[in-house]
């Protein structure tokens, strides 16, 4: 017993530690986010943003959307993504074999003819079906294909984009009319850019007009609101700190921006990766190292695209669970870069803390709780180091959750009504009492499915936007 109890004291210790490492290399993160969103901020203005309108050194952008069984929403959609506020852009919509009426709708909507595929097939995808313009917006360009899942929908599109940047985004993301112009920003300064990531915000609860928010607001259910505050410590510093170490793994894969041509020489996106935007940003950045290409991929704050997040543990499971199976597939398929000073950041400091700070973060902290409840019933550790350990393992969490609200709240603040903050404040708290375990056990049972080779995605199920009342 005496043994027994000296391992799980000594188990609780090293699992202190890993948390302690853990959330201070997030603080670290929150630090070095500090400069670099006031640099954001103040250049985040309107007389700035009207005079990247009126230059002429904007690249044209090509918007890359991958659509299945989007037919309720999918002609607002198009109109949203259609009239961005961008002095040169298109739109190339792909219908992944839609089995409701997603393609008749687009018919209608938009008044498609059947064009040929003068288009090369440069990344091979599923069987193209047809290719159609349209006669009221010549700058919408759909395909019709075959079934092969989004990162085969978005290699069609990408094949097919005239423009050298193209942005990946899903067809129920609402981006900001402005947004665009907003993520131009660093063509201005003359940088070679492999790509560029902007902020996705939740639109669970906002108002929405036209594909456009026209109310900001914070849900008061608990899931949607924890993932609110999840989402605004994860884009305001979690990857604001990443711009100045150099090793940002993760472009969102609705709402990036890429260089086409290192999209091309890469071969696009992967079919079989369930998370294929940070396997294409671990890609990246191995093709640029490899070939000694000197380009930057930067997240700007201020772009902005709102998603819908999963208000049912079902969906948040499957989303949660897919996403570290993602992940683990991601770090094991590039192991190779571990440590390896050849590949500077990433290799060094942003695989590994991925490999041992996110991905077996589950696992660590399920072995914390169960030892520090064992440890407690044998007497093994004393009730200051159990305060302790939670205070460092939940506590320390909530205190860069409350960090990520003070952010938002001197810098961008979309939420303008005073319920919203009360709301953040709240769910900040109880995102580590309760929706963090909840995730745990989520993440937990993605090194299952990977086991057993499982790669499906599931369904995600949506609610849909809410309209102005």
């Amino acid at each position: 017993m005496h043994v027994l109890s000296q391992a799980l004291a000594g188990l609780d210790w090293a699992i202190l530690v890993y948390f302690v490492l853990l959330n201070s290399f997030y603080a670290l993160l929150l630090l070095l986010s500090f400069p670099e969103l006031w640099t954001h901020f103040q250049l985040a203005d309107d007389e700035f943003l009207g005079r990247v309108l009126a230059t002429d050194t904007l690249p044209p952008i090509s918007v890359l959307v991958p659509a299945y069984n989007e037919e309720v929403s999918i002609a607002s959609s198009v109109l949203s993504f259609l009239t961005l506020e961008y002095p040169r852009h298109e739109v190339v919509l792909v219908n992944d074999g839609s089995t409701d009426g997603t393609m008749e709708e687009l018919v209608r909507a938009f008044d498609l003819y059947e064009v040929p595929p003068v288009f090369p097939q440069t990344i091979f995808t599923a069987r193209i079906r047809a290719v159609y313009r349209s006669r009221a917006h010549s700058r919408l360009l759909v395909i019709d294909k075959d079934n092969g899942g989004k990162a085969d929908s978005l290699n069609a599109a990408i094949n097919a984009a005239r423009f050298p940047f193209v942005i990946a985004c899903d067809a129920d993301t609402l981006i900001e009319p402005d947004a665009l112009l907003r993520l131009a920003r660093p063509f201005l300064l003359g940088r070679n850019i492999a790509a560029i990531g902007g902020t996705i915000r939740v639109v669970n609860a906002c108002k929405v007009e036209h594909g456009r928010v026209v109310e900001a607001r914070v849900d008061s259910r608990w899931l949607a609101g924890c993932q609110t505050v999840e989402y605004l410590r994860a884009f305001l510093f979690g990857r604001l700190g990443w711009n100045r170490i150099g090793g940002n793994l993760i472009i969102s894969g609705a709402f990036g921006l890429f260089a086409r041509r290192y999209l091309l020489a890469i071969g696009g996106y992967e079919t079989g990766n369930v998370t294929e935007d940070m396997d294409l940003a671990v890609r990246l950045h191995l093709y640029l190292r490899d070939n000694n290409i000197k380009a930057a991929m930067p997240f700007i704050p201020d772009p902005v695209a709102w998603t819908e997040v999963p208000n049912s543990r079902k969906i948040l499971h499957r989303q949660r669970e897919r996403w570290h199976r993602g992940l683990i597939g991601t770090v094991w398929a590039r192991r190779g870069l571990l440590f390896n000073a050849r590949y500077g950041a990433v290799g060094l400091v942003a695989l590994p803390f991925f490999t041992f700070g996110e991905m077996i973060a589950p696992i660590v902290e399920v072995l914390g709780y169960l030892g520090l409840i064992v440890g407690l019933a044998l007497g093994a550790v004393n009730t200051p180091f159990a305060l302790v350990f939670l205070a460092v393992a939940i506590g320390y969490g909530i205190l860069l959750s409350l960090w990520a609200i003070v952010l938002e709240e001197v810098t961008f603040r979309r939420y303008d009504a005073k319920n919203d903050l009360w709301r953040l404040l709240f769910f900040a708290v109880i995102e580590g009492l309760g929706y963090r375990q909840l995730t745990v056990y989520y993440r937990l049972h993605a090194f299952w499915k990977v086991f057993r080779g499982d790669r499906g995605w599931g369904v995600m199920q949506r609610e849909g936007f809410a309209k102005p009342g």
